[in-house]
């Protein structure tokens, strides 16, 4: 059995109040003997506006918030999916939405441009992801050493066929700021949706409260097992939560029901 955590954070416009959160909620993790850990989308900053996350936008392998990552992966010797950062892109104000992987010498091991971009327009509610961020275009995953991983973030949840791009995985990562309107409707159902159908675990690590800019995160981070049977849940506030990939489940699951293997499109 392999164990994993994911870390739940309401995250604020203050990157460094953000990465001690994070600092302590992996340690956290770590002790419960994790050996991977997932952030959650936007942990190292949810600013008073969107385009805040501009000014704090880093390249690739430098920065404060890719060290922090770095150093926390090295320090717990654990397998670390660093939710998304805002990384640097080729457009004037815009940047990308990037999950960053680490392994438990603190390398950098996979890259995942988060592709499919958040709209949303109901009352009060709109949201365009757009504005700020450049798509990414590949797929993403990495192996590790219970199996393969397949990387997605938020809004991708609504897309099941990225999820089918990835292949066999034993488990995929969903980071996410997913809002309390839509999470409160789609939010368990997508993830299951995505376990069932895949036949893997998938670990949500979510945003989860009211943010200092007033926007409310739904939070409910939630491991899922192949069968798509709930495992863990954090509702709501700072926490972690953790369980076991069985790999005599998802074998099971896969052989009881071999719906992988009659795919015919």
């Amino acid at each position: 059995m392999a164990s994993v955590a994911a870390v739940q954070m309401v995250s604020t416009p203050v990157v460094e109040e953000n990465l001690a959160t994070a600092r302590r909620l992996v340690g956290e993790a770590a002790a419960t003997g994790a050996q991977l850990v997932a952030l959650p989308e936007y942990w190292p900053i949810m600013g008073m506006s969107d385009s805040d996350k501009v000014a704090h936008a880093e390249p690739q392998g430098a920065g404060p918030i890719q060290d922090c990552m770095a150093q926390l992966a090295r320090e717990h010797g654990i397998w670390l999916v660093g939710g998304t950062l805002p990384l640097v892109s080729q457009d004037a104000g815009k940047v990308l939405n990037t999950t960053l992987v680490y392994d438990p010498q603190g390398q950098e091991v996979s890259r995942y441009d988060k592709i499919h971009l958040f709209g949303f327009n109901k009352g009060s509610e709109s949201y365009d992801e757009a504005r700020t961020i450049v798509p990414g275009e590949s797929v993403g995953g990495f192996d590790a050493p219970f199996g393969r991983v397949g990387l997605s973030v938020c809004y991708d949840l609504r897309f099941p066929e990225l999820f089918r791009a990835m292949g066999e995985c034993a488990l995929i990562i969903v980071p996410a700021a997913f809002t309390h309107t839509t999470g409160l409707a789609h939010w368990e159902v997508l993830l299951r949706a995505r376990a069932i159908e895949n036949q893997c675990y998938v670990l949500a690590s979510a945003q989860g409260g009211l943010h200092t800019n007033g926007r409310r995160t739904f939070g409910h981070s939630m491991l899922i097992d192949p069968w798509g049977e709930v495992k863990a849940v954090l509702r709501e506030g700072e926490g972690v939560i953790h369980g076991e990939l069985d790999a005599a489940c998802l074998a099971g699951v896969r052989e009881s029901l071999p719906a992988l293997r009659h795919r015919k499109l």
